[in-house]
């Protein structure tokens, strides 16, 4: 490339430097100078574009001054978005112009003209992309994905490594951007339940570079997001729980369940939280005293030794309790016990996903201790290994308009024995167990846009067995209290109905006052034959098609694994049934209504 200074204002000397300095670079390098040029001379006869008047802007993969930052996020739970609103804020700090996009509104053929690119996504299901952004994972992953030579950048990564498939849409969006010819502006993180740091890490390394990069140092104009995606400042968080009062404990499930089901009440007063219908409680537990004891015995450590957890000094007993998990045992904490241990059976183990996971279900940390003891294993060594204990999160069972300051969860005591010992829950186990009317607990409000209510005069199907049936009770205390005209029906499942049908009488209430339009139920313990809410969805296909052709919206609640598998192949036989529609087209339509915003699922 030859560079004309016959009309430069530069001195001779000034003119030999630089055209010394200009035939060292490349095309996109001189770009890039063209835009770092432009945003010094802001004002000046250079324009904002890098270019002088009437010269026409040159596409290049540098970037330019005031290139713009594109964040899109999936998320099935409000995560990923959180730290996306998080990142778009903070970027205007170092100068950097971003919007934030949920992947579900992105249209996918405008990324071949983006620049920066950061990605945050969690994984659903077996390894799978939250609903949202399953469109544009299958665009990026098909034919019609374009070559991305210009593009630079990040993925931020959520997932739990509990799970065998950890981490792997984020996994696989980064192979693939990258396989596109895409360049990585940071590193790929992979976050556990435990993302505060690493995410904040990320979040740093992504905008300094891009500062860095585009040339940007002034603060930048306050960042776009949409309306719904719009932060609420609020003094308590996930990171700053709020101690909330229990008022009510109460048991729920009747008299020969072999279950129990707790109605729990909590006091947010002069806490300023505010939620809405769908979103949830996230509660920070504590492990049942006696398993700590249990696996300080084990260990053969004293309980008041003296260790760091999370930058503070704490007794072992404590950082147990409170600070680590100790009933999860983790592909990484497996790769590190092994490195701590000679042993080749573990090794062999560690090395075999399958026999891995097979080994540690239904296995905790004293089990891992008494088969493989580490050698001079010592009370520090063990709290840096384990993670932090996450908080659990609880689907919201109230109205805010209805209940004020309070807020209402619907818990179900996990108890169960395995390997010849008896175990439960963490946060179950300590709600149901341990905490009384009186009892603290620290807590705080987790949104759930993906799960909203629709506009009052919209009718909604409600599919919730369980204590998937929860939000659904927040729904219907809401428009109780807005004098919704939506229509309004609830398939509820369970076991028996004697015992199991949780809510009953204001279910009951609310359809003889006209609230509940319709009720549908299935207890797969009272008939010979067991009966789910599906097989009372496809008994009632014909209608609910009806309904969902008059613009009902579909809400499902409940069981990630078998439950909600189990009612999408329901409602494909019904609009295959009923809409007169093949299978891929009842798949194509339902992910329509996902896209539209008329099948959200919240499920776990």
């Amino acid at each position: 490339m030859t560079t004309d200074l016959n009309a430069s204002p530069l001195s001779a000397d000034q003119q030999s430097r630089l055209t010394e300095v200009l035939s060292e670079l490349n095309d996109g390098q001189l770009f890039w100078l063209a835009g770092f040029l432009a945003g010094k001379c802001a004002g000046g006869s250079v324009s904002a574009s890098g270019q002088a008047p009437g010269v026409a802007p040159a596409t290049s993969a540098a970037p330019a001054a005031g290139a713009e930052l594109t964040v899109l996020f999936g998320s099935q739970t409000g995560n990923a978005e959180e730290l996306a609103q998080q990142l778009a804020t903070r970027a205007a700090d170092k100068g950097v112009s971003a919007k934030v996009v949920d992947m579900a509104d992105y249209k996918p053929r405008q990324l071949k003209k983006e620049q920066y690119l950061a990605l945050l996504t969690s994984t659903h299901g077996e390894g799978d992309p939250p609903d949202s952004a399953l469109d544009f994972y299958e665009f990026l992953n098909g034919k019609k994905a374009p070559k991305l030579d210009g593009l630079r950048y990040s993925v931020l990564s959520l997932g739990d490594s509990s799970y065998e498939h950890f981490c792997k849409t984020g996994q696989d969006f980064d192979q693939q951007l990258s396989s596109l010819g895409a360049t990585a502006l940071a590193e790929r993180v992979d976050c556990d339940v435990d993302y505060d740091e690493l995410a904040d890490d990320w979040i740093n390394r992504v905008l300094e570079t891009m500062a860095s990069e585009a040339g940007a140092s002034q603060p930048a104009a306050a960042n776009t997001v949409t309306a719904e995606q719009t932060p609420v400042a609020s003094l308590y968080n996930r990171k700053n729980p709020y101690t909330a009062t229990i008022l009510t404990n109460q048991l729920l499930s009747g008299r020969g369940s072999d279950k129990e089901v707790r109605h729990i009440e909590l006091s947010l007063e002069d806490s300023g939280l505010t939620y809405k219908p769908g979103d949830a409680v996230g509660v920070y537990p504590e492990h049942n005293p006696a398993l700590v004891d249990e696996l300080l015995n084990t260990l053969g450590f004293e309980g008041d030794a003296s260790v760091t957890a999370d930058d503070q000094e704490v007794t072992l007993q404590e950082a147990l309790a409170f600070y680590r998990e100790i009933t999860v045992l983790t592909p990484p904490l497996m790769k590190h016990w092994a490195e701590l241990v000679s042993d080749d059976a573990l090794s062999a183990l560690v090395a075999d996903n399958t026999e891995l996971k097979a080994w540690t279900e239904g296995r905790d940390l004293v089990d891992l201790v008494r088969a493989w003891p580490v050698p001079q294993l010592t009370p520090q060594t063990l709290v840096n290994l384990l993670r932090k204990l996450p908080p659990r999160l609880y689907s919201i069972s109230s109205s805010q308009i209805a209940v004020e300051d309070e807020v209402h969860i619907t818990v179900a005591a996990v108890r169960y024995c395995s390997h010849d010992r008896d175990r439960e829950g963490v946060a179950s186990g300590w709600l149901c167990d341990r905490m009384d009317e009186g009892s603290e607990v620290r807590m705080y409000i987790d949104p759930n846009k993906k799960f909203a209510l629709p506009d009052d005069s919209t009718p909604a199907i409600m599919i919730g067995p369980g204590t998937g049936v929860a939000p659904f009770r927040a729904f219907l205390q809401e428009r109780e209290e807005r004098e919704a005209k939506g229509d309004n029906w609830l398939f509820f499942g369970d076991r028996r109905f004697r015992s199991d049908f949780l809510y009953q009488s204001e279910w009951l209430a609310w359809r003889r006052d006209g609230l509940l339009t319709r009720l549908d139920v299935a207890f797969s313990r009272d008939q010979a034959e067991k009966r789910y809410v599906q097989h009372s969805l496809k008994e009632k296909g014909a209608e609910v098609w009806a309904w969902i052709q008059r613009g009902a919206s579909l809400y499902v609640c409940g069981d990630a694994d078998r439950m909600a598998p189990d009612v999408h192949q329901a409602l494909v036989d019904i609009a295959s049934e009923h809409g007169g529609l093949t299978p891929e087209q009842a798949e194509e339509y339902l992910r329509q209504l996902n896209r539209d915003k008329r099948y959200l699922r919240d499920v776990y």
